[in-house]
Parts: structure tokens; C-alpha cells; sequence
């Protein structure tokens, strides 16, 4: 992870600004949404794309019981369960 030199606080609520050359940079506009998870000690922020829960593709997705899913993995499990009931 590279460094940035720039620090901001926490609020009352819990918010934190990003400042406007990292969202210019990253292209995150207002009311994108974002994904916040942990690595380690850190947490990590980054802009949110739907991708394949398997492949973690952005191309050709689809929705399935909630998850994401692209084409290709759906035809692979498709294949899959065919085996299965041979």
C-alpha cells in the first residue's frame, strides 16, 4: 500500500472525508458506493463492482439467489450438476 501523507480524523459519527485528489484519482464520485473490508490491522476502502462470486469477473453478470454470477461459471455449473445426476 502506498502512502498518501494525508490524515484525517474520525468524527462523532464515525465519518471520514476522502479528500478530493484521492477521489479524482480513484474515480469515485458522490454516491458511488464503496466497499469497506479489513486486511489485517488495516481497513481497506474500494470502490464497489459487482463481480462473479467464483471468478471474480465484472462481465456478463447476473444475479442468482442473491449472488453474483457471471455466464461462464454458470455454464460450468450447469455442467457440474448434469455430471452429478449421471
Amino acid at each position: 500500500m502506498k502512502s498518501t501523507g494525508i490524515v484525517r480524523k474520525v468524527d462523532e459519527l464515525g465519518r471520514v472525508v476522502l479528500p478530493i485528489e484521492l477521489r479524482r484519482t480513484l474515480g469515485i464520485e458522490e454516491k458511488d458506493p464503496l466497499e469497506i473490508y479489513m486486511d489485517g490491522p488495516s481497513i481497506v476502502l474500494r470502490k464497489y463492482q459487482v463481480s462473479c462470486v467464483f471468478c471474480d469477473s465484472e462481465k456478463d453478470i447476473f444475479s442468482f439467489r442473491g449472488k453474483n454470477v457471471c455466464r461462464k461459471c454458470a455454464a460450468g455449473l450447469q455442467l457440474l450438476s448434469q455430471s452429478d445426476l449421471e
